[in-house]
C-alpha cells in the first residue's frame, strides 16, 4: 500500500516539475514578446531607393522609430518583380525584427511567376495597408481623344493599332490597361518600358498612345498641359480630380484598380508583437504629420486593420489572376 501511494507522490512531482520547466522554457519567448523591440528593426523594401515604396517606407519608418523607441532600419533588396526582397523577409525569422513593405506586385507574382521562393498567401501575415493611390489614364496633349468614349471609337475603328506604355511588364500600369482592354473589349497593344519616367516622356511626346500611371506620378504633367487625363482609375471621383470621370463611369463598369503599399510580417509572429505592430501603424497613418508627407508624395494614407488588409490581398489576388490567365502575361 504505502509503495503504491509513494509511487504516486513520484508521479505527481515529476508531473510538477515537467510542467514547471515547460513554464520556465516559454519564459524567455513570453519576455522577448513583452519587451518587443528592444533592438533594431529592419524594413525590407523590394524595389530601388527613390522610388515610391521607399519614399512610404521611409516616412513611415521615422514615425515607427518614435513610436516603438528603436530604428527602423530601409533595406532595399530590388530585383525580379519584388520577389527578391519578398523571400528575404519569408525565410527571415518571425520575431518581429524583419518587416516587408510590399506594393500591388505581391497581388500579382503569384501568378506571374510560375515559381516563387515563397508562398505568398501561407508566409507572411498582413499587418496593414499603408497607401494607396489611383491612376489616370492620360493621353498625349495632342490626341485626339477628347474622352474615353472617344478612346474606345479608336481603338474599335483599328484593333490593335494604338499602343499604351506601362512601367514594365507585369506591373499595376500594365495590369491596369490589361483589364481596360478587357473590360472594354478592344485590342491595344502593350509597350513596356523599363521604369515609369521614360514610359511617361514617350506617352507626353506622342510616340504611344496613352498610359494608365498613379496620380503622384502623371499628374504634374496634366497640370501643366502635356497630357490630357480622360479618367480615374478609382471607384469615386477623387477629390483632388473632381473634373476627372473615373473608368467605370466612362465606359467600363465595375473598373478599378490602384497602386498601393503596405506592411507584412512573417508568418508566426507573435500574436502581441503583431498587435502592436498593427496598433502603431494604424496611429501612425492616422497622424496629420504623416497624412501630410504623403499627400505631398501624391498618395492617400490608409491604415487599414490587418483583418480588412487580409481581405483586400485576397480579392486583389483573385482579380489579377484573373486578368494575368486571360492575357497570357509572363514575366519578362
Amino acid at each position: 500500500m504505502e509503495q503504491r501511494h509513494g509511487g504516486a507522490r513520484r508521479g505527481v512531482l515529476r508531473a510538477a516539475l515537467v510542467t514547471v520547466g515547460l513554464g520556465l522554457a516559454a519564459l524567455p519567448a513570453l519576455n522577448a514578446q513583452g519587451s518587443w523591440p528592444d533592438r533594431p528593426i529592419k524594413l525590407v523594401v523590394p524595389y530601388p531607393a527613390g522610388g515610391n515604396a521607399d519614399s512610404t517606407a521611409r516616412l513611415l519608418g521615422t514615425q515607427l522609430s518614435e513610436r516603438l523607441g528603436q530604428p527602423v532600419l530601409i533595406d532595399n533588396r530590388p530585383g525580379a518583380g519584388g520577389t527578391i526582397g519578398a523571400a528575404v523577409v519569408a525565410k527571415a525569422p518571425a520575431d518581429g525584427y524583419t518587416l516587408l513593405l510590399d506594393a500591388t506586385a505581391f497581388t500579382v507574382n503569384p501568378s506571374l511567376y510560375p515559381k516563387l521562393p515563397y508562398d505568398a498567401a501561407k508566409d507572411f501575415v498582413p499587418v496593414s495597408q499603408v497607401t494607396r493611390v489611383p491612376m489616370l489614364l492620360v493621353v498625349p496633349a495632342k490626341s485626339p481623344a477628347q474622352s474615353t468614349a472617344d478612346l474606345l471609337r479608336m481603338a474599335r475603328a483599328a484593333p490593335g493599332k494604338l499602343s499604351f506604355a506601362s512601367a514594365g511588364n507585369g506591373g499595376a500600369q500594365h495590369l491596369a490597361g490589361e483589364l481596360f482592354k478587357q473590360g472594354a473589349k478592344v485590342s491595344i497593344t502593350h509597350i513596356p518600358y523599363r521604369g515609369g519616367a521614360p514610359a511617361l516622356t514617350d506617352v507626353v511626346s506622342g510616340t504611344v498612345d496613352l498610359m494608365f500611371s498613379a496620380t503622384s506620378a502623371s499628374g504634374a504633367f496634366v497640370k501643366a498641359g502635356k497630357l490630357r487625363a480622360l479618367a480615374i482609375t478609382s471607384a469615386k471621383r477623387s477629390a483632388d480630380w473632381p473634373q476627372v470621370p473615373t473608368v467605370a463611369e466612362s465606359g467600363v463598369p465595375g473598373f478599378e484598380a490602384y497602386e498601393w503599399n503596405g506592411l507584412f510580417a512573417p508568418t508566426g509572429t507573435p500574436a502581441p508583437v503583431l498587435a502592436r505592430l498593427e496598433k502603431e501603424t494604424r496611429a501612425a497613418l492616422e497622424s496629420a504629420e504623416l497624412q501630410k508627407r504623403l499627400a505631398e508624395l501624391g498618395v492617400q494614407a490608409v491604415g487599414s486593420s490587418s483583418a480588412d488588409f487580409q481581405r483586400f490581398i485576397q480579392a486583389e489576388t483573385a482579380k489579377w489572376a484573373k486578368v494575368v490567365k486571360s492575357s497570357g502575361i509572363h514575366a519578362d
